[in-house]
């Protein structure tokens, strides 16, 4: 009987060590502190950018796919990255993103659709940020909690991955390139 109470136990700690320690949310920004190129808000995020990307839902399956042309501004310390979105369904969404340095390699973000402030931290080629966003009435309408990661590779392309969870759960995922526009 002990057997049948501990085996469960024993499966769902390993099942919990591993979402913690081996997986997208074990990562931390000192894991990529001597991680090249530097990523810098200021020059990677300004002027154009052509960002393309997939979203998943909770099942592992593409649910929608998009191409976003973006514009980041910086004047000394703050910043603005606009998006304008158009998804696979149709659907177009517009983000402003208004963005401060802080100190020691972090930042913070705001914008319309995000709950309070957006906190983020830059660490070698990487940058982390958490936030909750509230997804428009024709989405569900839900508060979800989100991590992104943004990675910088030595050709100046951004690779972001993002996990939107709510009540802790995975709900979606979100790969996609961001990419200088050519002038």
């Amino acid at each position: 009987m002990k057997l049948l109470f501990v085996l469960p136990l024993l499966i769902l700690l390993l099942l919990l060590a591993k979402t913690i320690l081996f997986s997208f949310r074990a990562q931390t920004p000192s894991d990529y502190i001597n991680s090249g190129p530097a990523f810098s808000l200021k020059t990677h995020l300004s002027g154009e950018i052509l960002s393309e990307g997939l979203i998943f839902g909770p099942n592992g399956k593409m649910t929608n796919s998009f191409v976003a042309k973006m514009f980041g501004r910086w004047d000394g310390n703050t910043g603005t990255l606009s998006e304008e979105f158009t998804y696979s369904n149709g659907k177009q969404q517009s983000r402003k993103w208004y963005l401060t340095l802080g100190e020691a390699n972090t930042f913070t973000a705001t914008a319309d659709d995000i709950i309070g402030l957006a906190r983020g931290s830059v660490s070698g080629s990487t940058i982390k940020m958490e936030y909750k966003i509230k997804l428009p009435e024709e989405s569900g309408g839900h508060t979800l909690t989100v991590t992104d990661w943004l990675y910088l590779t030595s050709n100046g392309v951004i690779m972001n991955r993002s996990e939107m969870r709510k009540f802790g759960i995975k709900v979606a995922e979100l790969i996609a390139t961001m990419r200088p526009i050519s002038q």
